[in-house]
């Protein structure tokens, strides 16, 4: 049968592009379950761990393929990416369910890395560009929901597989392996997203300033919103980074040492993850103030590490507590609000570049601190790390809660005209002022 005969459209086409952030999410809980397995399997320090994860889909790996693919979204549209990503990310995940030797493993969470950081933009670009304009933060929220499904079933994997040691890790990986493989057969039926195309097909000149990353670039307005999403998902990322690859170790630090217990508090956290993206961002971004959700979610975010910091000798009553707040907070804050604004104020010329670009420095960041996180935790203790951790998140609420964007309920078409205007010639003056972020 050749895949051109298939037609994958509607809300399957939704939930097969947002699978790329539940393979994403899904490597990094594979990734940061095996880690304490690996290490002990192979001899390696706390440092060259620390490389591992920042290599990975969690960090500098994602990042780059990111940087690279979102470019490459824009110039030969967002189905190109679909069609090869995931080939890269089943010999990724495949060559890490067989590592036999440091290097080996290395080698796979790179590889995997630049695969799901090529996809994750793309996904959201796509899913932004199809869905309704009354229905743009639900259906983007699925890709946030995939993400959240991802590690819930990660952890629950890992949490009754824990018996087989890494034999049980390598299956986990292997399921991700199965998973991919069904994600991308489906994904070949997909059309090309219909605002690129009509953008690519057209000849007339508007006020974005070209394509690419040169486009992106050329305009003021772009480097203002930059540096506003970045913010916002750059500092809550820094902590999520930490939270999702290596929270066991902080359960430790905390008094867990059951990797089974630490397993299923995080079970709980992707839980009320899931809980709150469906029946808070998706059921509620599209009809509330967003900058109101926004700041609750990101206040939720703030309160739980503090709780984790100042309560920890309270001991398991304390984790829990964290746990729902956390997973609450990740479910309608900063990377679901990030997801969708991104996808808002960037011309479809240079959308994915954008995303992409973005993407690279957040993820470069995270894999800053990643490096160092281990050998930090170890050294220092839960608390000062932890307060670390509580400034940077109080920074992305604070950014959020003054410069969210209002677009909620216009077009796409009509965000990019109210933001760049139209050009009736080459040197025409846009008719329409830069509006729409910061300070309303």
């Amino acid at each position: 049968m050749k895949v051109g005969a298939r037609s994958t459209t509607g809300w399957k086409a939704t939930i097969s592009v947002a699978m790329s952030n539940y393979i994403e999410a899904g490597s990094i809980i594979a990734i940061a379950t095996s880690l304490t397995f690996w290490q002990d399997a192979f001899g390696i320090s706390n440092f060259a761990v620390g490389l591992l994860a920042a290599l990975s889909a969690n960090a500098f790996g994602a990042a780059v393929g990111a940087g690279i693919g979102g470019p490459l979204c824009d110039r030969f549209g967002r189905k190109a990416i679909y069609t090869y990503d995931l080939l890269v990310y089943l010999a990724g995940v495949l060559l890490a369910a067989c590592a036999v030797s440091f290097p080996m493993l290395l080698a796979a969470f790179v590889i995997t890395g630049l695969a799901v950081g090529a996809g994750v933009p793309a996904s959201w670009t796509y899913i932004a560009e199809q869905a309704p304009m009354t229905e743009r933060a639900r259906h983007v929220g699925t890709a946030q929901l995939a993400w959240s499904i991802g590690p819930l079933i990660g952890f629950a994997l890992a949490a009754a597989l824990a018996p087989l040691g890494l034999t049980g890790s390598r299956l986990v990986f292997l399921h991700l392996f199965f998973v991919a493989a069904v994600v991308w057969w489906i994904r070949q039926g997909l059309a090309e997203s219909q605002i690129w195309k009509d953008e690519s097909n057209t000849t007339a000149t508007t006020s974005v300033g070209g394509a690419g990353l040169r486009g992106l670039f050329s305009r003021r307005i772009n480097i203002t919103a930059l540096l506003v999403l970045m913010g916002i998902y750059g500092f809550w990322n820094t902590v999520a980074g930490q939270a999702g690859i290596f929270m066991p170790r902080v359960y430790d630090s905390a008094g867990v040492h059951s990797a089974v217990q630490q397993n299923l508090l995080q079970v709980l956290v992707w839980g009320c993850t899931v809980a709150a993206t469906y029946f808070g961002f998706m059921a509620y971004a599209d009809r509330v103030s967003q900058r109101l959700l926004y700041v609750i979610g990101a206040a939720l975010g703030v309160l739980a590490w503090c709780v984790l910091v100042f309560f920890t000798d309270a001991g398991m009553p304390t984790l829990l507590v964290f746990a729902v707040l956390w997973g609450v907070s990740s479910g309608i804050g900063a990377q679901a609000f990030y997801s969708l604004w991104t996808s808002e104020l960037f011309a479809t010329s240079y959308r994915a570049s954008a995303q992409g670009f973005m993407f690279l420095v957040v993820r470069s960041a995270t894999g800053l601190l990643s490096y160092f996180f281990p050998t930090m935790l170890a050294a220092t203790g839960l608390t000062a790390v932890g307060l670390l951790l509580v400034g940077l998140l109080t920074v992305a609420l604070a950014i959020g809660a003054v410069c969210a964007p209002r677009t909620q309920g216009k077009t796409l078409q009509e965000i990019e005209i109210e933001r760049y205007g139209r050009l009736a010639a080459p040197d025409a003056v846009p008719v329409v002022p830069d509006k729409q972020l910061g300070v309303h």
